[in-house]
């Protein structure tokens, strides 16, 4: 599961367009439906902090964990007033107590390749939550994979480098590759480049569901990543809301 090396160095120049400021009015939006409107918060898979930051500035006092000692780097350079950010692993992490709630955007659970990775980490967030707390997070969809992204290539150039993303989907494992191809700029006008892998999997929402209950939690709802509204065939990214229900038993 290693990545976001060299890629962390320009990750916020070429994800510029993703939408942090909606995705977090929609966070905080049900957050505060669930009651939750202070206390702590983590988020598992933070990267630079972009998403942390947004939470802390909305009351919330946050950890943010990932794996990627780049990513953390770039993250703890920003203003990360009251911020703890933890270099974990997110399918072994450690709190030092229990949090408000968990949340995960980005697809980042995406990243985890087998369904007993996926419950080990459904496992940690029931345990590391207040009784009660809340679980959110969005998943890339198949759909998503397979008719948008499928073997794709996607090219970027930026005064600071280039990006050669090229993707092949496996149907059959339902995996998704990225290729990644950097060449970033430096002294002298000369350019380096680098190469990572990045897989992702795609997890039907009966599954998540299902592993979500093997976890002691308790699947409450999910929606269209977009509009929010009911999932659909089509959707290319939804968001899950699960709840820990089994401390107060």
């Amino acid at each position: 599961m290693e990545a976001y090396t060299r890629f962390a160095e320009v990750y916020d120049l070429f994800m510029e367009d993703i939408p942090y400021e909606a995705w977090k009015d929609f966070l905080v939006k049900t957050l505060h439906k669930e009651g939750i409107t202070q206390g702590l918060v983590c988020e598992l898979g933070c990267g630079t902090g972009r998403m942390t930051r947004l939470l802390a500035q909305s009351g919330y006092d946050l950890i943010g964990i990932d794996a990627s000692q780049e990513m953390l780097s770039i993250a703890r350079t920003q203003d990360s007033t009251g911020i703890l950010y933890l270099e974990q692993d997110m399918r072994e992490f450690e709190l030092y107590g229990t949090v408000r709630a968990v949340v995960s955007i980005c697809d980042t659970l995406n990243y985890l390749l087998e369904e007993q990775e996926l419950l080990q980490v459904f496992r940690l967030v029931n345990n590391y939550l207040d009784p009660g707390g809340i679980f959110l997070f969005d998943l890339n969809t198949e759909y998503k994979f397979r008719e948008l992204m499928g073997t794709q290539t996607f090219c970027e150039h930026r005064k600071e480098g280039s990006l050669i993303w090229e993707n092949y989907y496996d149907e059959k494992e339902r995996v998704n590759e990225y290729a990644l191809t950097m060449f970033l700029r430096r002294e002298q006008g000369l350019y380096q480049k680098y190469e990572e892998i990045h897989y992702e999997r795609c997890y039907a929402l009966s599954e998540v569901a299902g592993l979500l209950e093997q976890a002691g939690m308790q699947f409450v709802s999910a929606c269209d990543g977009e509009d929010h509204g009911p999932v659909r065939e089509d959707s290319e990214r939804i968001y899950v809301l699960a709840r820990e229900c089994r401390k107060n038993q």
